[in-house]
């Protein structure tokens, strides 16, 4: 079975693609990283080196060792296709980030984008 281009697609280039969307929505690229932070659990420096060093998607998510576990909380439509439906792993991870910075660039609070619950 032939791989997705996207598998293969450099992170790095479509990084800013996602910073843009954020920044023409009055968000900023601090909330970008910190969405992936949290989905991937990267640390800042790790973050950077794949950035750095062009990883593609595919390399980018097996990197990321410590998925955040609340990811699976992320439902909704991401290019008309739910992304809790999403047979494919690693095409189930990069369409939970579409949908991030999409909830991100619709003006949703950061606590509701990331899952955290309210103290009770």
């Amino acid at each position: 079975m032939t791989k997705h281009r996207l598998y293969t697609t450099s992170f790095a280039s479509v990084y800013p693609l996602y910073v843009a969307k954020a920044e023409r929505k009055g968000r900023t690229r601090a909330e970008v990283d910190e969405i992936i932070l949290w989905l991937t659990g990267f640390s800042r420096a790790e973050f950077d080196a794949h950035l750095a060093k062009k990883s593609d998607f595919e390399t980018f998510f097996a990197e990321a060792s410590e998925l955040n576990p609340a990811r699976t909380e992320i439902k909704g439509l991401v290019c008309g296709v739910r992304v809790e439906e999403v047979a494919e792993p690693l095409m189930r991870e990069i369409r939970y980030l579409d949908k991030l910075v999409d909830e991100l660039a619709k003006g949703k609070a950061m606590d509701k984008i990331l899952r955290r619950q309210a103290p009770a």
